[in-house]
């Protein structure tokens, strides 16, 4: 398969999965308090993935290499997670889908800043119109702009910023090591903060009632959306450029609005329909970058 081709896939299908995750999350974070549920996330994320590295021969990994991917975790799976699932907490679904399109402005800005990948008029134009047909998706009409919401809203702004940063330092991580074991490190650099939190937050809040349904959304939530999901992220940004990888972030809201079709009976609208082309339009004008 075309590498370009396989990037854009992976990218989608990672975003693809994290469309139905916000409703997962809210529903599991009724039960288990937010660092408490990033935790089992990450532990569940880290196991699958070794137990799939087991069976792989990989190449020595250095010291300096451990250290650098395990700081790149601690950017994106302890800080921004935690930051995501604090924000689901305190704010609304719809709100999460809105204030987090903008990590695909952040992670143009950071690929700019860090890895000198240049803000081309294409780029700029893919990122606008896939902009505008995810606003046209989500329509902003549903967010909620309750001042009692400000911190969730804040916390779910900051957890776009790391975890754009996070998407481009990925890129230059995986230069040098395979994805597999980027991405497992990676998770077990999100532990050092989650943990410590985890355990205060269990030390204040009690557990909520443990049903088949919060362990079966604890499963997807670790197996699915972590393990799957992270890995297929990873591997969009170590084949394409970070200004083009994150352009596929913007399937998330597009794939939300249909599982809420298909399970909760919600009416798509000629608005979604522009939206989904916009978006898909927006792909593909970044995706006939000459280098791409």
């Amino acid at each position: 398969m075309n590498r370009s081709l396989l990037g854009i896939i992976s990218g989608l299908s990672a975003a693809a999965i994290w469309g139905g995750m916000y409703v997962v999350s809210k529903v599991v974070l009724e039960i288990i308090p937010p660092f408490t549920l990033v935790t089992l996330r990450l532990l569940l994320g880290g196991l699958a993935l070794w137990l799939i590295r087991i069976f792989h021969r990989e190449n020595k990994i250095e010291t300096n290499q451990i250290w650098r991917v395990f700081g790149v975790g601690l950017i994106g799976y302890g800080i921004s997670l935690g930051f995501q699932f604090v924000g689901t907490k305190l704010s609304t679904a719809a709100n999460a889908s809105l204030v987090t399109s903008a990590t695909p402005a952040f992670i143009l800005l950071f690929a700019w800043m860090i890895l000198r990948e240049r803000i081309t008029t294409l780029r700029l134009a893919a990122l606008l119109v896939s902009t505008l047909g995810v606003v046209a998706v989500i329509d902003p009409r549903t967010a909620e702009l309750n001042p009692t919401m400000f911190l969730g809203n804040l916390s779910l702004l900051a957890a776009a910023l790391t975890w754009a940063l996070y998407s481009v330092l990925i890129r230059i991580v995986t230069r040098s090591l395979d994805v597999l074991t980027v991405s497992l490190i990676a998770f077990l650099g999100g532990l050092p903060i989650v943990i410590p939190l985890g355990t205060w937050e269990l030390s204040r809040t009690a557990l909520g009632s443990i049903s088949l349904g919060t362990i079966e959304g604890v499963l997807f939530l670790g197996i699915i959306s972590t393990a799957l999901a992270m890995y297929l992220w990873n591997t969009a940004f170590a084949i394409l450029d970070a200004s083009v990888a994150s352009l596929t972030f913007f399937a998330q809201p597009v794939v939300g609005s249909l599982l809420g079709w298909f399970f909760l009976k919600e009416t798509i609208t000629p608005l979604f329909l522009l939206g989904g082309l916009l978006i898909l339009i927006g792909l593909i004008m970044a995706s006939r970058e000459p280098g791409t």
